[in-house]
């Protein structure tokens, strides 16, 4: 019993077919039978159907394999999976009337079950008519050969190339009266058989009222395999044979026909997987088909050696093709290529032609399709000893699986605000089985219900996409904040498609992004009182995509609280008021008259910290009183006159009493310097620099020789202090670059004012160093540069340099901790040449500045300390530090900084340990001493103006 199992209703054939001319009759070609019309017609669904025939006293015969090739049955299946039947004109259990017309009735048993019980019976009758015949007709089908001959042609020819019908006539004499006999020619020798054993065989043989026909399959023991012209060709040769009374009659019933698809020789044909190859090159098949991912080929060869034996008067006399047993009349309308040459013919379909089939399929998890086309081949020929041969080939050809990658097609109009994408092309046999949205599975029917999916789109090629429509506000679409004021929206989608007849699982996942600009930045707005700054700050969004900076600190209550700052909001603004003095107050300009200040708040995206925009808002202040300290340490001083009686401010000094008010009213004074100027001290405490001056007024005595008896004048004396961060300025000015470059803006110090009733006090425990630097002419450091006087040296000749600690502190120590060489005198600068790191000397080697050791008399160093010894100026050598500098480095004008450490240092018993020493020192490293608490200090020096070689 023949069993499958199919669900035939739901089965639709592709719209491939193209409209083609009915052909005449075409001999014994076929009865074609398409049960799943049939089939169809009475909605039978999921069912076993066996058909049947009925032999001629009416039993009903079951077609099994072996009686379909024997008997001239096709049943086969389409790429669809339709069932096909088709029937030799000659075959079993054909009614033939005359040899004119032809009639056979299929019986079809339908079941539910697979055992076909309580079957219902289906009979289909079907009839044809053909004439006239050639004298020879050869039909080549899947499953078999056959040939039928005229039985009244004599055959036998004179030629010397019939050398097997002549060894044939001994046998004629023992062939039996009346009787029909064969003989079978193969490598293997000959073979003589009566009719009713070669049916055993799985042979065919039979005639008709004119007619002798010979029915083979392609696998006996008789056949030879063999290749024409690169094809393989299965042949039977074998001559009938028949004696009545004075008739003696031979009858070649040789047949050969290509090797089908059915491979009945066991042979691999090296048909490959295209998506294997990648599409690369020909596929070639030695049944005769080749293919490429545009085109199949079938090939037959012109001229078969088995059934011509005499080439030289062979004449081709009509070729012509046909699709599913139409014949084409003009192959070209439909793009098809029909050649010939004397060697070959050659059939060219292009891939997806009309008159072929695509279906969709899945290998190895990729989507493709195969092409599939039913083909005919009708060659007509004369020759000498045939008048006229019919030959016919049929050929179902199947292309191999053909990778065809799905795209999806992002078709979103940002305005609408809504995914719009297709996903295709597939054609018809490709059906929607889950829709992942996000992470949500959804079957065709939950899409619809929540408004995803709109109709999908079907083109005039009968292919389809699957479209699906996703706003972009749905739960599932993951938004991202991108850029600056952008929105991405991203929306993962996971298609599960069923493929094919077969129903194959098909994953395909897709991505898609589309960016719009729907995000409004907040704009800051700022204004001014007479003490305070503003900047009020929209609050949609924020912290959600941004935050506030105030430099490099997040804006927060805690910060606010810290720097002086007060935070309001409201429903939808955040107001921070700023006092004049607070930290991170920038003054872009300070005069005696007024403070122009800006302040700043950036606004940064809270993930990246990219900074979109900078908040500023700017105002004029007209304080009585202020200090200002310079991120580049130049203070501003406004001082006020509170003194009872008044005294005159232009009197009023610095500690350096060179420095005097830059502007002066009766009430107030205007100081402007550099913290390394005008007797500024420098100290450390905890994470601070603190630099420290002081604003004095000296009193006028009398009498003015001799001791001072009588002032009017009261006392004035203003502390003045500078606050930096020590941690913020050092990590700005750490590392040597050897070249200039543009440094970061450095912060504001913060400053104060003290009356001296509460600076005395401060003084007292704050041991402020009083640390001053001067340049010398050579090392012998006897003859000094003038104050304000130009200090100008070649790039080959030192500089030399004496710092001394002016405090009288006899047992104190003076220490130089880390010093450089940069462009400017500000402290903060950047690019930097070391000459001491942590007390150790700096050496020059190929351009960079390595640390000397004290033992290696600093060979090859940039600096060198030179002995101090006590002299009329030198009261306490240890208050000295001389250094001759290298100036080799490419700067024209130099700043020489130094920070310092004064300590003072006592000789103590064992189990003391010893002072931080310079090398110059002299100290014996075997003595142990203790060490007073260090006090820190900063010098600056310059400008020294260096000439190089190519600027002389």
């Amino acid at each position: 019993m023949l069993h499958w199992q199919k669900n035939l209703v739901d089965l639709k054939p592709i719209a491939w077919l193209g409209s083609f001319e009915s052909m005449e009759a075409v001999g014994k070609l076929l009865y074609r039978l398409l049960l799943l019309f049939l089939l169809s017609q009475h909605g039978f669904g999921r069912s076993q159907q066996a058909p049947t025939t009925p032999d001629p006293s009416g039993v009903t015969v079951v077609l099994d394999k072996m009686l379909r090739a024997r008997c001239g049955y096709v049943l086969t299946e389409d790429v669809w999976g339709n069932t096909i039947f088709r029937a030799s004109l000659l075959g079993c259990h054909v009614i033939n009337e005359r040899d004119e017309r032809f009639t056979l009735t299929v019986s079809i048993r339908v079941s539910s079950f697979k055992d076909l019980r309580a079957a219902t019976v289906y009979r289909y009758p079907m009839q044809c008519t053909y004439s006239p015949w050639a004298p020879r007709e050869i039909v080549c089908e899947e499953n078999y050969m056959e040939v039928s001959v005229k039985s009244d042609v004599p055959v036998i020819s004179d030629d010397g190339e019939t050398a097997e019908w002549m060894s044939a006539l001994p046998e004629v004499q023992k062939v039996v009266y009346q009787i029909w006999q064969l003989i079978f020619y193969s490598p293997l020798g000959r073979k003589t058989t009566a009719v009713s054993d070669a049916d055993k065989l799985g042979y065919s043989f039979n005639n008709t009222l004119a007619r002798v026909f010979l029915r083979s399959p392609y696998s006996t023991d008789e056949s030879e395999l063999s290749v024409v012209n690169g094809v393989a060709m299965s042949t039977v040769s074998s001559t009938s044979m028949y004696k009545q009374r004075w008739l003696l009659l031979l009858i070649d019933t040789t047949v050969s026909c290509p090797v089908g698809k059915s491979d009945p020789f066991g042979l691999e044909w090296g048909k490959k997987d295209m998506h294997a190859l990648g599409h690369v090159g020909c596929i070639y098949q030695l049944d005769g088909t080749s293919f490429t991912d545009s085109a199949l080929t079938w090939t037959v060869p012109t001229i078969i050696p088995k059934l011509v034996l005499q080439e030289t008067t062979f004449i081709s006399y009509n070729i012509s093709m046909g699709v599913d047993e139409r014949r084409i009349a003009n192959p070209e309308s439909l793009n098809y290529a029909l050649e010939c040459n004397i060697t070959h013919i050659e059939i060219t379909i292009p891939i997806g032609a009309n008159g072929g089939r695509l279906k969709s399929a899945v290998s190895n998890g990729v989507h493709g399709v195969t092409y599939s086309i039913n083909l005919f081949l009708e060659h007509t020929w004369t020759d000498m000893d045939w008048h006229l041969t019919k030959y016919t080939v049929i050929k179902q050809i199947t292309t191999p699986f053909m990778p065809r990658i799905p795209t999806v097609v992002n078709n979103t109009v940002p305005d609408t605000r809504l995914f719009d994408i297709a996903f295709g092309v597939f054609l018809p046999d490709v059906s929607l089985l889950i829709l992942t949205v996000g992470d949500m599975p959804l079957t065709p029917e939950e899409v619809e219900r929540k408004g995803y999916k709109s109709p999908d789109t079907t083109f005039p090629n009968g292919t389809k996409s699957f479209n699906l429509k996703v706003p972009f506000d749905d739960p599932s679409v993951i938004k991202e904040y991108v850029n600056k004021n952008e929105t991405k929206y991203r929306l993962r989608v996971n298609y599960t498609l069923n493929v094919g007849p077969e129903k194959k699982p098909y994953h395909h996942p897709a991505d898609i992004e589309c960016v719009i600009a729907d995000i409004e930045l907040p704009e800051g707005v700022g204004y001014c009182d007479k003490q305070n700054m503003y900047l009020a700050v929209p609050t949609e969004g924020l912290h959600q995509h941004w935050s506030l900076y105030v430099g490099n600190k997040p804006l927060s209550r805690v910060t606010a609280l810290s720097n002086g700052y007060l935070i309001t909001t409201n429903d939808t603004h955040l107001v921070l008021r700023v006092p004049l003095f607070a930290v991170g107050v920038i003054y872009e300009e300070v005069s005696f008259e007024s403070i122009k200040t800006r302040f700043d708040l950036a606004l940064k995206k809270t993930i990246t910290l990219e900074t979109l925009d900078i908040f500023s808002v700017r105002c004029n202040f007209n304080p009585l009183e202020f200090i200002v300290c310079y991120p580049n340490g130049t203070v501003t001083v406004s001082a006020l006159m509170k003194t009872v009686p008044s005294i005159d401010m232009s009197k009023t000094r610095l500690k350096d009493n060179t420095c005097k008010p830059k502007e002066f009213t009766k009430e107030r004074a205007f100081f402007q310097f550099h913290v390394s100027t005008c007797g500024t001290s420098l100290r450390f405490e905890g994470e601070r620099l603190i630099y420290e001056n002081e604003i004095s007024f000296e009193k006028e005595t009398l009498p003015v020789l001799g001791p001072p008896t009588i002032t009017r004048d009261p006392e004035y004396r203003l502390t003045v202090l500078c606050y930096y961060a020590t941690k913020e300025i050092l990590m700005q000015s750490a590392v040597v670059t050897g070249s200039p470059s543009a440094t970061a803006a450095s912060p504001f110090g913060y400053g104060t004012m003290i009356a001296r009733s509460r600076a005395a006090g401060l003084r007292r425990g704050r041991q402020v160093l009083s640390i001053i630097s001067n340049f010398f002419q050579d090392k012998s450091f006897a003859e000094i540069y003038e104050p304000h006087s130009m200090v100008v040296k070649s790039s080959w000749d030192p500089i030399f340099l004496e710092f001394e600690l002016k405090d009288d502190v006899p047992d104190a120590e003076l220490f130089l901790d880390d010093c450089w060489l940069t462009g400017s005198e500000e402290f903060s600068r950047t690019s930097q040449w070391n000459i001491i790191v942590d007390g150790q000397v700096a050496v020059a080697q190929h351009s960079v500045i390595a640390l000397a050791t004290c033992k290696n008399n600093h060979q090859g160093s940039v600096l060198d300390f030179y002995p101090v010894i006590e002299n009329h100026r030198v009261k306490y050598p240890k208050h000295f530090k001389r250094v001759g500098i290298q100036m080799q480095i490419p700067l024209n004008k130099v700043y020489i900084h130094c920070t310092v450490t004064v300590s003072a240092c006592l000789a103590v018993p064992d189990n003391g340990f010893s002072c931080r020493q310079q090398c110059p020192s002299g100290r014996k490293p075997e003595l142990h001493f203790e060490s007073h608490p260090n006090l820190h200090g900063y010098v600056v020096a310059g400008p020294v103006f260096v000439i190089h070689p190519d600027q002389m």
